[in-house]
């Protein structure tokens, strides 16, 4: 199982000489299965970097949404295999009360006048579903999917693979709840998605000194998201959603303190900071590649 990583900023698109090396767009990762499969990870602005030759092959295309957040699908306009006549697109996400359909919600952004299309003219095989709770399965993998504490209905995703395992929970505030440390396991969101995984994907938008003033905005502060990374055991880490005022020069700095406090904590596995560009082979320790513009 390999991903790639289209977008990892979160709220807001960012361009800019200051945010070049860990990237501007927002959340979209592409996960390729040993099958060939492709999972598309959110649909943020990093959707349309995509190659656009994308399910050509006959795999077929699913987008698994977290959430509908806007910054979370507002690359879908822009994703060429929707404009392929023939090529099978699925977009799975959250489920919601009778009548409001994932088609219909996605809708309200693909129309007038936000936008000049709407979805009824997309010439794809387009199919909308709502998450199953129970385990399913797409290609060669097994997909979970669960609730996790963020503002309006949100998922958390956990793929395997032949025996490999991404956990992907980009906007993420488990200590909302209660101390991260203490909680017991069914009461800790994301434990069950996170639990003893080969990558962990996670939200770590603020720093220790921002987070008080952003409590109840579903984002985690760094010290969050490395206590989360150690009690569920997650045998690598990759820090994620990050904020738009946040140049390359602070996540540096941010990445430093991380790995040093993950060291002097004494944790096993690896702690890193995801970027646009950079391809990852998910599996045991001895086969974790990463490779800054690597092809898939």
């Amino acid at each position: 199982m390999r991903i790639r990583f289209w977008g990892t900023r979160g709220s807001l698109p960012t361009p800019g000489a200051e945010m070049v090396r860990y990237g501007g767009n927002t959340s979209c990762v592409q996960v390729t299965l040993s099958d060939g499969t492709h999972i598309i990870l959110d649909a943020g602005t990093g959707i349309r970097n995509l190659p656009p030759d994308i399910g050509k092959t006959g795999a077929p295309v699913h987008i698994l949404l977290t959430h509908l957040h806007l910054d979370h699908i507002q690359g879908l306009l822009f994703f060429a295999p929707l404009f392929q006549p023939d090529l099978e697109v699925t977009i799975w996400g959250p489920a919601a009360p009778p009548g409001l359909s994932l088609e219909r919600r996605i809708a309200r952004y693909f129309s007038a006048p936000l936008t000049p299309l709407e979805i009824r003219e997309l010439p794809c095989r387009l199919e909308f579903r709502d998450c199953p709770c129970e385990r399913w399965t797409l290609g060669s993998a097994e997909i979970s999917a669960e609730g996790v504490t963020h503002r309006g209905p949100t998922l958390g995703f956990r793929i395997e693979d032949g025996g490999d395992s991404l956990a992907y929970i980009p906007d993420h505030e488990p200590a909302i709840i209660g101390d991260i440390d203490t909680l017991e396991p069914e009461w800790l969101s994301g434990h069950g998605l996170a639990r003893d995984v080969d990558m962990l994907l996670h939200d770590c938008q603020y720093t220790d000194a921002e987070y008080p003033a952003h409590v109840g905005w579903g984002h985690s502060s760094l010290t969050h998201t490395l206590q989360f990374a150690r009690r569920v055991g997650a045998r690598n880490t990759l820090l994620f959603h990050h904020d738009p005022w946040h140049t390359d020069d602070f996540l540096d700095g941010m990445l430093a303190e991380a790995r040093t406090r993950w060291a002097a904590a004494g944790c096993g596995g690896t702690i890193g900071m995801a970027a646009e560009g950079v391809s990852v082979e998910v599996g045991s320790r001895d086969r974790q590649v990463l490779e800054r513009g690597s092809a898939i």
